[in-house]
């Protein structure tokens, strides 16, 4: 089966309200939640034992994974609503909840999916702004930890301005309405309760991205950027795959990103043939734990400084 003869149809439904299924009511609801989950966390800071709240805190933190992997990630390939009004009223409540901008999260995204985590070329940079390797050294991966714990900090927001202006004044706009939505309710925080915002929101913020960029490593770590059928490495637990929407059938996203979170398993019977002839990895725990995988590729780094060490 050639790749390019893969025929993927596109879901749709009669619905009023949903642009293809109905079924994405819930990816919906998780996003709603996550914003009053986001405010509760605010007014039940002062009333609330710090046991409970550190709980909130962690819980929050995952939930900023599961949002940006799970629904912030589906609602950039298939907008939700047939309304653009609904898609950018949503795309407010999932930069609230959050704290970023939706739209700018698209054109680092995009960005993504134009390099799907390349190396680098002959002038030592990668087209995805967030490969592993861009920060690699040899051809090699980057360390996963340097890459957890400071990948929050090596955003370019001007590079993404100027990214996001290609597309033309509406989108920019909208994107600066959704950075001013969240710093507005941040602001409001602040201004009530800097305590709050200083020593218990932003730590759980900073570790719910550091989250994400665990999930992002060990999606591409041990992939093929040779190869569009391998560019990304897969995980097919059930309860992670509905948590996450399907984002764990990574391989198959990143080889037809359209495809919606409903057909992923379908998608993935119909080309799991030419997945094994393409030597596609498959990692059995949930990517964000990928460290623990028996089968984790040695980094060649590490195997040169072992070898060293021996001698």
């Amino acid at each position: 089966m050639a790749s390019e003869t893969i025929r993927v149809d596109r879901v749709t439904t009669d619905s009023k309200i949903f642009a293809f299924t109905r079924w994405d009511i819930i990816p919906t609801l998780a996003g709603l939640f996550h914003l009053a989950f986001f405010l509760a966390m605010f007014f039940l800071y002062p009333h609330t034992p710090l046991w409970i709240m550190l709980i909130m805190g962690v819980t929050y933190s995952l939930m900023i994974n599961a949002n940006i992997n799970g629904v912030s990630h589906n609602f950039i390939h298939n907008p939700f609503f047939r309304s653009p009004l609904l898609n950018r009223l949503f795309g407010i409540v999932e930069s609230v909840a959050c704290c970023f901008s939706q739209t700018y999260y698209d054109v680092v995204h995009t960005q993504h999916h134009k390099g799907n985590s390349d190396k680098k070329n002959a002038n030592g940079e990668t087209i995805d702004w967030i490969s592993i390797y861009r920060h690699g050294h040899d051809d090699e991966p980057e360390n996963p930890w340097s890459y957890v714990f400071l990948s929050f900090f090596r955003d370019n927001p001007a590079a993404i301005k100027r990214e996001l202006s290609k597309r033309g004044k509406n989108e920019l706009r909208w994107g600066n309405i959704e950075l001013a939505s969240f710093a507005l309710v941040l602001l409001i925080m602040f201004c009530f309760n800097w305590r709050y915002v200083v020593f218990f929101f932003l730590p759980f913020f900073y570790l719910g991205h550091c989250f994400s960029y665990l999930n992002g490593y060990f999606r591409h770590y041990g992939a093929n950027p040779e190869k569009p059928i391998a560019w990304g490495v897969s995980s097919y637990g059930k309860i992670y795959n509905w948590i996450f929407f399907y984002n764990g059938y990574h391989a198959e996203h990143h080889f037809r990103p359209k495809v919606h979170w409903t057909k992923m398993e379908e998608f993935h019977q119909q080309i799991a043939g030419l997945q094994r002839q393409e030597g596609v990895r498959v990692i059995e725990r949930a990517h964000m734990l990928g460290f623990l995988d028996p089968n984790l590729p040695q980094r060649k780094k590490n195997d040169q400084a072992v070898t060293a060490a021996s001698a």
